[in-house]
């Protein structure tokens, strides 16, 4: 549920956040929790510290008690081995504190890496269906109108004639999934997406036939003789790698959910191990 959506329906709920998280713990801090007399929104980690923080929420609700602050070791007094110690705070819910959230949660969304899936076909849609709930903003781009129905609400969608013009849309740091139904759409769209270095990620379905077709056809297109073999370097394909052989569409689509996590970790790392040393430096 949308955070909009359950603050509309609970409108009287207490804002559990983690405040500090010292060792090791399930979640860092700044992490919400919305808590209602009879629904949850969000979670701080689970196990006993996530009962503990919603009977606590639901005791400042019901005016029967409820601390304003908690801190809790992850320890065996409570039934847990973390071995971290998380400090909470509880709000109870305000429209000022309604509309913070709100923008907290917008900012969040727009610091989102985008992730733009070409073609939505049994891999797409069920991509779609595997990225929907994970920190990306994903798009799905088609041709076919009727390939763009039963989708998660979460995703955007655009129907096009021409989907490689969308590639200059993508905004830097991206990822591009080429999973269309016409190869040599596919081999078009890869180009373009190839051209561009600012994006995170650059992926095809297909197998290692078809990622030797497709690096013939590149290096007939390119003017430098080496040029099609650098941009080659950069091309996942098959996505999702090949450790695991199952080409069910759900199995293919969880294979390549972790290669974007992944990717994008590495690349927020990268990124902050460079901030680091401007700062040091």
């Amino acid at each position: 549920m949308r955070l909009s959506a359950f603050l509309a329906a609970h409108p009287a709920c207490v804002m559990v956040e983690i405040v500090e998280a010292r060792g090791s713990t399930p979640r860092e801090a700044g992490t919400v929790m919305l808590v209602a007399q009879n629904a949850l929104w969000g979670t701080i980690g689970g196990g006993q510290l996530e009962y503990m923080a919603i009977d606590n929420a639901r005791a400042l609700l019901d005016g029967s008690g409820g601390k304003a602050t908690m801190d809790i070791p992850l320890g065996p007094e409570i039934g847990q081995c973390c071995g971290g110690r998380t400090s909470l705070s509880f709000h109870p819910m305000t429209p000022a504190l309604a509309a913070g959230l709100e923008e907290r949660m917008r900012q969040a969304d727009a610091a989102r890496p985008s992730v733009v899936l070409f073609g939505a076909g049994h891999v797409g849609h069920a991509l779609a269906r595997a990225l929907a709930p994970l920190p990306f903003a994903v798009t799905l781009v088609e041709t076919r109108a009727e390939a763009l129905e039963d989708l998660p609400p979460e995703l955007t969608t655009r129907l096009t004639p021409m989907p490689e013009r969308e590639v200059e849309t993508i905004p830097p740091g991206g990822a591009v999934l080429i999973l269309t139904h016409d190869h040599a759409l596919d081999f078009l769209i890869a180009e373009k997406a190839l051209a561009r270095t600012d994006l995170a990620y650059v992926g095809m379905i297909g197998s290692a036939t078809k990622r030797a077709t497709f690096s013939h056809w590149l290096a007939r297109q390119e003017d430098a003789p080496g040029e099609a073999e650098t941009l080659m370097k950069r091309l996942v394909l098959p996505v999702g790698g090949t450790q695991v052989r199952d080409k069910r569409p759900e199995v293919i689509a969880a294979m390549v959910a972790s290669e974007l996590l992944v990717t994008f970790a590495a690349r927020e790392t990268s990124h902050a191990s460079v901030r680091d040393r401007a700062e040091t430096g």
